[in-house]
């Protein structure tokens, strides 16, 4: 396993060829086109310019669309099967088909215009609601709202407060003049409404008196015939627009016939997205097109036959050192190794000069796992939840390293399980004691269990952290050794090698000259050297005292915590039992089983995320730290990148 050696690819085609010769890039699926910004810098590429290309905003736009109406329809009509429906399988052609694109493109604008629609009902409706809302308080009166006022009357509809007693309005007016009538309509939690008829030769004292009782004329202009009448009218609007509302959203859900079309559309804009998106790295005279890119090395003759087919001019060439951190990064692995990206990923990919972690990692990082986690039902559930997803589901990306890793870890973690009697705890004992109080069956058969067993486990887990410790050294060394650093591998790495060499041979008293352990002693003074070679001056000293503290106590930290791979299988067993007892005190199988099954499901969720926490810190911190130059970046190639299908392989 290592990182795929890359071929810097620099390609002159007719201008021409282009769309062609993308999407021959794109079925290829191993092309990384770069941007071009030492070339833009160049006085000699002058006549070269960026490709400006507008099609990709109105790409975009379509894909939106589609996008939306797809949003709507799953709104109206959600899909049946839900997030573990497999994808569907299509071919490239089925993918890039014409008549599906045209199928889809109609059903959205359908969609989109049934949506505009609905959206226009909805404003109409709140329009009318509001209105109706409005002639509430009048509904009372029979007057027509429209009536008007004459050369001796007039007519004003208005509010007084809603505080003011009814009673004194009308004493106070009546006292005002005889020349004033009040009709009184309905109230809110505000006012009093109120049509007041009025002579015109008492309408100024009559305003007066009212007035007093915080009387404002209110305009109902544009309203004709009674309250009841209009209310009635906007009664039967709304309920048309009721009506029309639920066939708008019917029609929509009436596409769901389109709905794979909608899909599938949508993944075959995605790709003319990424080729519109590539197009902006492309330099062109006009006639001529300049396309500068990676492509990893065991793909390259598959790269030169198609570019064989085109009127073009190529080289591929290894990068030189100075460009290896513009090397995008691809992860050789195989089945077992893969799913390791995931956590390559989370941390940060090599340099292209560095080394590939996850064959060095996997050992440990499962085993590390199932150590952790050791409970043989846990370690079924984790295969069957990983083996579902990928049969099932056919994830992509981190998903499939995700369902893989579950699955390798839970294999390790059902065999550790094994290891230490562990089922769900002691779930079967604990059972089995219900059943027949009289039982002998204590524990499962067991090598070891983590609560008789602590101390020789604790051992354990530091010798495994010393292993891996001693593993990324020797890796380190062997880097430098190959970049000729033979000085700095003596003294950062082999110089801890003798020291441990003599701790050994001091403690099995063996190696001894004249009482002195003279292989620690040797190593001692390496160490001090090592710490103080590359110092002058007083700087001997400071690096002196510092190289003793910090070497010491940071080598021997790292072991010590791997003393986390003790603690969380004793937490994980331990938390297990306690469950397990208090379903016991039910003193009934159908109460232990379900107190049980409760406790153990919240332990499964708490270590699934423990385990990997900490098993992910201990490869990034204390394994990575030896020997990892990171610093890459992903190889991100021209490809079929599709969301809601699949695509095979054309018969």
């Amino acid at each position: 396993m290592s990182i795929v050696k890359m071929k810097h690819l620099r390609l002159f085609a007719m201008a021409a060829d282009r769309e062609e010769l993308l999407r021959q890039l794109q079925h290829l699926g191993c092309v990384e086109i770069r941007e071009p910004d030492q070339e833009l810098a160049d006085p000699a590429w002058a006549s070269f310019a960026r490709v400006d290309d507008t099609a990709l905003a109105d790409t975009k736009a379509k894909s939106d669309r589609l996008r939306a109406a797809l949003d709507l329809l799953n709104h109206y009509a959600p899909s049946k099967g839900g997030l573990f429906q497999a994808r569907p399988q299509v071919t490239e052609a089925q993918l890039f088909d014409e008549s599906v694109r045209r199928e889809a493109t109609e059903a959205a604008e359908r969609i989109s215009a049934r949506d505009t629609r609905i959206a226009a009902i909805y404003n109409e409706q709140s329009k009318l609601t509001a209105q109706k809302a409005a002639l509430a308080p009048w509904l009372e009166l029979d007057t027509p709202l429209d009536t008007p006022s004459t050369r001796e009357v007039s007519v004003t509809f208005g509010a007084v407060s809603g505080s003011a007693d009814r009673h004194a309005v009308e004493t106070a007016l009546a006292a005002a003049t005889e020349l004033a009538q009040l009709n009184w309509a309905g109230r809110d939690r505000e006012f009093q409404y109120v049509l007041v008829l009025c002579h015109r030769s008492a309408e100024e004292e009559a305003m007066g008196v009212l007035k007093t009782f915080g009387f404002t004329p209110t305009s109902l202009r544009g309203w004709t015939g009674t309250a009841r009448a209009n209310t009635d009218t906007i009664d039967a609007q709304l309920s048309a627009l009721s009506n029309e509302l639920e066939a708008c959203k019917q029609a929509i859900g009436q596409e769901v016939d389109h709905r794979e079309a909608l899909r599938l559309t949508i993944d075959r804009l995605t790709q003319d997205v990424q080729r519109e998106e590539v197009k902006s790295r492309l330099l062109s005279t006009g006639a001529t097109l300049f396309l500068e890119g990676w492509v990893p090395a065991d793909k390259l003759g598959r790269v030169e036959a198609l570019l064989s087919q085109h009127a073009a001019a190529w080289e591929a060439s290894d990068p030189e050192p100075e460009e290896y951190p513009q090397v995008p990064i691809q992860l050789k692995n195989n089945i077992l190794t893969k799913p390791l990206n995931m956590v390559t990923n989370m941390y940060v990919l090599p340099a292209y000069d560095g080394v590939d972690p996850n064959p060095l990692m996997a050992p440990f990082f499962i085993f590390f796992f199932g150590l952790m986690m050791a409970d043989m039902a846990y370690g079924i559930l984790m295969v069957a939840g990983g083996l579902f997803m990928l049969k099932k589901m056919r994830p992509k990306g981190t998903m499939e390293d995700m369902a893989g890793l579950l699955v390798l870890c839970g294999i390790s973690t059902f065999i550790m399980g094994a290891l230490t009697g562990g089922f769900l705890g002691d779930f079967i004992p604990q059972i089995a004691k219900i059943i027949d109080p009289n039982t002998t069956f204590t524990s499962l058969p067991a090598l070891f269990t983590p609560l008789t067993d602590t101390l020789a486990i604790l051992v354990g887990s530091l010798a495994l952290g010393l292993l891996q410790v001693i593993t990324g050294m020797v890796i380190s060394v062997v880097r430098k050794v190959q970049a000729g650093d033979w000085a700095d591998a003596l003294w950062d790495e082999v110089t801890w090698w003798v020291i441990l060499a003599g701790i050994a041979l001091a403690v099995l008293g063996i190696g001894s000259v004249g009482g002195y352990p003279v292989v620690l002693i040797v190593g001692l003074v390496m160490l001090l050297y090592a710490g103080t070679r590359n110092a002058k001056g007083f700087g001997k000293l400071t690096s002196l005292i510092g190289t003793v503290y910090n070497g010491a106590t940071g080598f021997f930290s790292d072991i010590l915590s791997y003393a986390r791979l003790m603690a969380l299988m004793l937490a994980g067993s331990v938390i297990a039992q306690v469950f397990n007892t208090l379903g016991s005190v039910t003193g009934n199988v159908v109460g232990f089983v379900i107190i049980s099954l409760i406790g153990n499901t919240l332990n499964f969720a708490l270590n699934l995320l423990g385990c990997y926490v900490h098993d992910l810190r201990l490869q990034c911190l204390e394994f990575f730290g030896r020997f990892y130059k990171e610093g890459g970046k992903p190889f991100r190639p021209l490809f079929i990148n599709t969301k809601y299908v699949d695509i095979k392989e054309e018969q």
